[in-house]
C-alpha cells in the first residue's frame, strides 16, 4: 500500500501542476505574446533549457525561441539557427508520430543532437505543436540531469504547449487581418507613385512645352493686333496654371520631400505649410523601410489637416522619436476636441495605415480639451 506520505507527496504534484496551468491559463487569456507563453511554459517544467523549433518546408526546424534556467551554465543560444531533419532526429520522430517524444543522449542524432551532447544535455522530450490542424513545430525541453525526468513530463508538456499553439493562432490570425490591409495600402502607394511619374514624365513636360508656343507668338504679333496678343497671353497664362495646378497634385498623390530629404525634413515641410503654428521634434533614424516612412508622413499630415479643419486650435505640437524597439509619433493641439475614430473617413484611414504596419493608434479627445494622438509602430 502507499504510505501516507507518499500519497500527499504526490497530491502536492499534482496542485502544483494545476497551478501552474491555471497560471499560464489565466495569461493566455490576457493576450500574451507567443514568445512569452512560450518562456512561461518553459519555467513551469522544471527543465534546464527549452526550445521552440519551426518546422520548414526543406526538411529543417529553425530554433525561433529560447529558455535557460538561471542557475543553469549559460552558453550562446542557437536561436535562428536552422538544423536539418535527419532520419532518426527527435524532430523526425515527431513528424512521423505526431505525438511527444522522449530521447536521451545515447540516441540523440544529427547535427542537433552532437550540438546537444556537447553541451551537457542528458535528456529531451519534445512535443508538437499544432496550429490549425498543421504540425507547425515542438516545443523542446532539455535536462542536463542523468536521472531521467518524470514519466508525466510528457503529459504536462503537451498541456502547457496547447496554449503556446493558441498564442500562434491568435498571431496568425492577426497576421492574416494586417497582411492584406499592409497589400492594398503598398499597391494603392505604389500607384500614387506610377501616376505622379507619368504625371510629372509626360503631361507636366507636354505643357511646358506648349507654353513655350504662345509667348512666341506673342512676341512676333505685330502692332495693331492688342486682341490677339491678350488672347495668347491669356493662354499662356492658363498653361503655366495647369502646370502649377499638375505639380500640386502630384505633390498630393506621393510626398516627394521623402524621397529628396528623407522622414526627418518631410515633416518640416508640413509644419510650414500648416495655418496652425506647430512646434516640432523629431528625432527618429536615417533609414527607415520606405512604407513605413510614408506611413508616418501621412500621419502626420492628415493629423495637422484635422487640426486646422476642424480643432479651432491655437497651436500643435509633434513629436517623432524612437528607441531600440519602436517609432513613437505623439500629435496634440489646444482646440475644441471630441475627435472620435469612426466619425469620418481621415481617423479610420490613419488607423488603417497604423494597423498594416502592425502598430498602435490612441486617440484622447475629451470636448474642451483638445486632441492627442498617439502612435507607436514596431521597428
Amino acid at each position: 500500500m502507499r504510505s501516507a506520505l507518499a500519497d500527499r507527496a504526490e497530491l502536492d504534484r499534482l496542485e502544483q501542476s494545476y497551478g501552474a496551468l491555471r497560471r499560464v491559463t489565466t495569461l493566455v487569456a490576457r493576450g500574451i505574446s507567443p514568445t512569452e507563453a512560450f518562456t512561461t511554459v518553459a519555467g513551469e517544467l522544471g527543465a534546464d533549457h527549452a526550445a521552440i523549433d519551426r518546422y520548414e518546408d526543406d526538411q529543417t526546424a529553425t530554433v525561433v525561441g529560447w529558455w535557460s534556467d538561471p542557475q543553469s551554465p549559460r552558453f550562446i543560444a542557437p536561436i535562428a539557427e536552422r538544423w536539418p531533419i535527419g532520419p532518426r532526429s527527435t524532430a523526425a520522430l515527431v513528424l512521423r508520430t505526431g505525438g511527444p517524444v522522449r530521447t536521451s543522449s545515447a540516441s540523440f542524432t544529427g547535427q542537433a543532437g552532437a550540438w546537444a551532447q556537447s553541451h551537457g544535455i542528458k535528456h529531451i522530450i519534445s512535443c508538437p505543436v499544432w496550429v490549425e490542424g498543421r504540425l507547425w513545430g515542438d516545443v523542446a525541453v532539455m535536462f542536463r540531469d542523468e536521472t531521467a525526468p518524470p514519466d508525466d513530463t510528457e503529459e504536462r508538456l503537451t498541456d502547457f504547449v496547447e496554449l503556446v499553439a493558441c498564442t500562434l493562432a491568435q498571431a496568425k490570425s492577426r497576421a492574416d487581418l494586417i497582411d492584406p490591409r499592409a497589400r492594398v495600402i503598398a499597391a494603392s502607394d505604389a500607384a500614387r507613385r506610377r501616376i505622379e511619374r507619368d504625371l510629372h514624365d509626360g503631361v507636366q513636360q507636354h505643357l511646358v512645352s506648349l507654353s513655350f508656343d504662345p509667348r512666341a507668338a506673342e512676341s512676333a504679333t505685330p502692332p495693331g493686333q492688342d486682341d490677339l496678343r491678350d488672347r495668347l497671353t491669356n493662354t499662356g497664362r492658363g498653361l503655366s496654371n495647369a502646370i502649377a495646378e499638375s505639380q500640386e497634385i502630384c505633390r498630393g498623390l506621393h510626398p516627394g520631400v521623402l524621397s529628396k530629404s528623407g522622414l526627418r525634413a518631410a515633416p518640416q515641410t508640413l509644419a510650414r505649410r500648416s495655418p496652425v503654428p506647430v512646434e516640432l521634434r523629431v528625432e527618429v533614424p536615417a533609414s527607415l523601410p520606405e512604407q513605413l516612412q510614408v506611413t508616418l508622413y501621412y500621419l502626420v499630415s492628415e493629423a495637422l489637416n484635422n487640426v486646422a479643419k476642424h480643432a479651432n486650435a491655437s497651436a500643435a505640437r509633434v513629436d517623432l522619436d524612437h528607441d531600440d524597439h519602436e517609432i513613437r509619433l505623439s500629435i496634440r493641439d489646444d482646440g475644441r476636441g471630441g475627435a472620435v475614430i469612426g466619425h469620418g473617413s481621415g481617423l479610420i484611414g490613419l488607423k488603417d495605415r497604423v494597423d498594416a504596419v502592425d502598430g498602435t493608434l490612441r486617440l484622447r479627445s475629451p470636448a474642451g480639451e483638445g486632441t492627442s494622438l498617439e502612435v507607436a509602430v514596431p521597428l
